[in-house]
């Protein structure tokens, strides 16, 4: 009885020492990519919270009170960091500088500040912006599009949406400051804005295949939504985009990003979308889709996956006013699917 106490004892000891290493490990690096003044001052309070904790631990012997003292210290540290709010008054990126709004009057919704920019190279580009109003009577194609720059693993996700014919793509992305770049870890740490990007397949897909420098591999699904989930995802969008309007929201890595974003808003049309780990690894929410028959089954998957590549296709359109249809030849495209 003695033993299984003392071996108690000790895995409470040792889960509270992962606890206050990893409440550090997160208090130091909140603490640093924050909004303090400076980089200096950010790395000088960082600094602070982690040598102080480790110091208070090896030097202090009454450890009740060491912990209460850090359980204050970590306390003013996340009360601090639940105070930083969003804002869309930042001197933004010129490619994110626009927010998108929509408005709608029946079955016509007006998309705004639709991106369309022109580009020479991925850094030298022309900005424009189009207003352009769809029929929702006319939406009868929804696109998954999964653009890939290191390995399978990772991927930006995107949906488009068609209607006869006329397509328009929403990216979600960090909205950046000028001077940032973009950090995996940073994204965990309100380091950056959200932004839902509506912009012309010309320039969200074009600059990723014909200007970014390596170019991206870029593969475009064609989805089996009936037309009511079609609608219902395409005002989703809608309500999302003048929601970030109206009330800024900061993009995670893990919880707010391209991927886990379009999940949660096709969930809200169906509850037959479980929760899958391929919705973190973003690179395989492709397959993710393919397994709960949302693409064509007709074809394995790795054979779906290859011909849905449209790399070549986009060089040979390039400045082709046709540029979505061009990309769209000889895709897979599978039957609707009526029962869900």
């Amino acid at each position: 009885m003695a033993h299984a106490t003392a071996w108690l004892s000790a895995l409470g000891i040792a889960g509270l020492g992962l606890a206050v290493a990893g409440a550090t490990v997160w208090g130091a690096l909140a603490l640093y990519y924050s909004d303090l003044p400076g980089e200096p001052v950010r790395i000088a309070f960082a600094t602070a919270f982690a040598l102080g904790t480790l110091l208070a631990f090896v030097l202090l012997r009454n450890r009740r009170r060491t912990l209460i003292g850090f359980g204050v210290a970590f306390g003013v540290v996340l009360l601090w960091w639940t105070s930083i709010e969003p804002s869309n008054e930042r001197d933004w990126q010129t490619d994110v500088a626009a927010l998108p709004y929509a408005t709608q009057d029946g079955d016509l919704v007006t998309l705004h500040n639709i991106r369309n920019f022109d580009y020479r190279t991925e850094q030298d580009f022309l900005p424009r912006y189009d207003e352009r109003t769809f029929d929702l009577r006319q939406l009868d194609a929804v696109d998954l599009i999964a653009v890939y720059w290191m390995g399978d693993a990772i991927a930006h996700i995107m949906v488009s949406f068609g209607f006869a014919g006329d397509h328009v793509a929403i990216s979600i992305e960090t909205r950046k400051e000028k001077g940032e770049a973009y950090s995996s870890i940073a994204g965990f740490f309100k380091q950056y804005e959200l932004i839902y990007v509506v912009g012309d397949e010309r320039d969200l897909i074009r600059v990723r295949t014909n200007y970014r420098r390596p170019e991206e591999l870029a593969y475009v699904y064609r989805t089996r939504a009936t037309p009511a989930n079609a609608r219902g995802l395409f005002l989703e969008y809608v309500e999302k985009i003048n929601q970030l309007r109206e009330r800024p929201e900061f993009y995670n890595t893990l919880t707010t990003n391209c991927t886990t974003d379009v999940w949660w808003l096709v969930r809200t049309l169906s509850n037959q979308v479980p929760l899958d780990w391929r919705v973190l690894l973003s690179g395989y929410f492709p397959e993710y889709a393919y397994d709960l028959g949302n693409l064509d089954t007709g074809l394995p998957f790795p054979e779906l996956k290859a011909r849905s590549l449209i790399n070549d296709k986009a060089h040979a359109a390039d400045q082709d006013p046709k540029f979505s249809e061009r990309v769209r030849e000889g895709l897979p495209r599978p039957p609707v699917r009526f029962d869900r």
